[in-house]
């Protein structure tokens, strides 16, 4: 069985190309991610500018610099039979950019390894040793791979 995801999606960044932002593209990539890791729920992305983001990763992580995405898992009671609330991951849309154009890769590879990279966050996935991080980046790329965005 396919699990069920329901994606909301928030663009609060001006020239967003909707071939990333738009929620077909987002919910596939996240569903691709959900089904992989057997994960239903709820998950909210909003795209923004360097200065929203770093804003928040001052704020909630007390580090005075943007970052290109963040996650924020709730612990929330399921709101229907099988589903809860993960969370949130913001996406800074203008890093996004830089770091394509840096890995000589496609705009579209490169958010949906963000929103990848943030939903396994969301749902206990971290890359502080090395052999989670090993996991983590594998993981990363079998599902982009499952959506046809390999390097």
């Amino acid at each position: 069985m396919k699990p069920d995801l329901i994606v909301g999606v928030d663009v609060r960044v001006e020239d967003a190309p909707p071939a990333v932002t738009d929620e077909a593209f987002v919910t596939r990539v996240l569903a691709a991610a959900a089904a992989r890791i057997e994960v239903s729920g709820e998950v909210s992305v909003s795209f923004v500018s360097d200065e929203e983001i770093h804003e928040l990763n001052r704020t909630y992580r007390n580090v005075d610099r943007p970052t290109d995405v963040l996650s924020f898992a709730m612990e929330e009671e399921e709101f229907a039979p099988g589903l809860r609330v993960l969370g949130d991951i913001v996406v800074s849309l203008p890093t996004a950019r830089r770091q394509a154009e840096a890995y000589g890769h496609g705009l579209e590879r490169e958010v949906a390894f963000l929103l990848v990279h943030g939903f396994l966050h969301l749902n206990g996935y971290d890359h502080e040793t090395e052999a989670d991080e090993e996991r983590m980046f594998a993981l990363q790329e079998e599902v982009l791979a499952d959506v046809g965005l390999t390097r």
